[in-house]
């Protein structure tokens, strides 16, 4: 009978260690969030910390302008004035403030969808960019699909209800780590105000980000606020600390501040930030230069969070000339770098040289097998010599 007892509470005590000696178990179960739909996610990795239905279609309100935006971001020629569309502009609900015969402009009106959330900004862009909604509608589901936002079907720009109008707390944050990467969205985005011009005449006044952890949290960057009353509160925020950046969604959550503060606490807390090695291999040829080639790097450090240092292993894209010119100067920026994980682009920057090369004035003849750039220099400078 003794020894009995003593395999049962062996037992129990194995159990026991296993439920409360891991840290990361414990504090996952204390969690209690007031969402219907949410998820918690490492926005370079794509690691999940925390999910709830976080794959359950829903209606995502005004957070939907995370799309809207980033589209007239891309769409381009941000700082031309126009004159907004007077039936795009008459919705209901929040707004920029824009009346007929307002001449605004792209940025200004990235500033009003992302700030006071407004529906007629969101409006505006649509019209402006593919000329009626349901053209930008189309616009949005190809890039939902580009993303892989496999559960996400867009209707209206602003988030406005339609039963047809749904995404997942997981599609958002796909979303939304996509749109981050872009600077001039991540910039906006994060402001708790701003000062925009647009009127008949133009004139500057302040736009309110609706976004309130952006005062409540001073490591909120940034993104979107949203309701409706069919779809409750929306929230889609995201956090850096230590150089990890979380992206949190929740979906119809009536405690959404305190939710997101509570999951952003605890994800990083199971998290340590990990500086992903960059390739060392990268050249480019050079023109005119007494090196026929020069080595680049990023310019930025890349970190991430993982658990356990363990970095996924990523691919690299270069945007750079086909050559530099001589000379070159170490330090100079010579083009842009992406880093995808799984075909999804989760980082980026620029490239910089890493050493000089000098311009090569006193040319030797060309080599018997001349590379290219030497080619191609040569008849530039017979060009100019003719």
């Amino acid at each position: 009978m003794r020894q009995w007892m003593k395999k049962w509470v062996g037992a129990m005590m194995a159990v026991c260690l296993t439920v409360t000696g891991n840290p990361k178990i414990s504090a996952a179960a204390e969690i209690s969030v007031s969402a219907q739909s949410c998820i918690l996610m490492e926005a370079v990795t794509g690691e999940i910390l925390y999910e709830k239905q976080a794959y359950e279609q829903r209606p995502m309100a005004s957070t939907t302008k995370i799309m809207s935006t980033l589209l007239c971001i891309e769409s381009g020629d941000l700082d031309t004035e126009f004159v907004v569309d007077s039936d795009a502009i008459h919705v209901e609900g929040s707004s920029m403030g824009l009346v007929e015969g307002d001449t605004v402009t792209k940025r200004a009106l990235c500033y009003g969808m992302l700030l006071p959330s407004g529906n007629d900004a969101a409006g505006a862009t649509a019209v402006k960019i593919a000329g009626s909604y349901e053209a930008f509608a189309d616009l949005m589901n190809a890039k939902a699909q580009e993303l892989g936002m496999t559960q996400t079907h867009f209707v209206t720009p602003s988030g406005l209800h339609d039963d047809e109008h749904y995404s997942t707390a997981y599609d958002m944050a796909i979303l939304t780590a996509a749109a981050l990467q872009n600077e001039t969205f991540r910039e906006i985005c994060g402001q708790s105000q701003a000062q925009v011009c647009f009127g008949d005449p133009p004139y500057e006044r302040w736009l309110t980000n609706s976004n309130k952890l952006l005062t409540m949290d001073e490591t909120v960057i940034g993104v979107k606020t949203g309701f409706t009353d069919e779809a409750g509160r929306c929230l889609v925020s995201a956090c850096e600390r230590n150089g990890i950046t979380l992206i949190c969604v929740t979906l119809n959550d009536k405690n959404d501040w305190d939710d997101h503060l509570s999951l952003y606490d605890y994800g990083f807390s199971q998290l340590q930030p990990t500086e992903v090695t960059m390739p060392q291999d990268w050249q480019l040829p050079v023109a005119g230069g007494e090196t026929q080639s020069v080595s680049v790097q990023a310019e930025e450090t890349l970190t991430v969070g993982t658990r356990d240092g363990a970095v996924p292993e990523l691919e690299y894209q270069l945007e750079t000339e086909p050559f530099l010119y001589a000379p070159v100067t170490a330090g100079q920026r010579v083009g842009t770098w992406t880093a995808l994980l799984n075909g999804r682009e989760v980082a980026g920057g620029s490239l910089c040289a890493m050493q000089d090369a000098a311009y090569r004035t006193a040319a030797p003849e060309m080599e018997e097998n001349p590379s290219l750039p030497q080619q191609i220099w040569k008849k530039i400078k017979k060009c100019f010599n003719a």
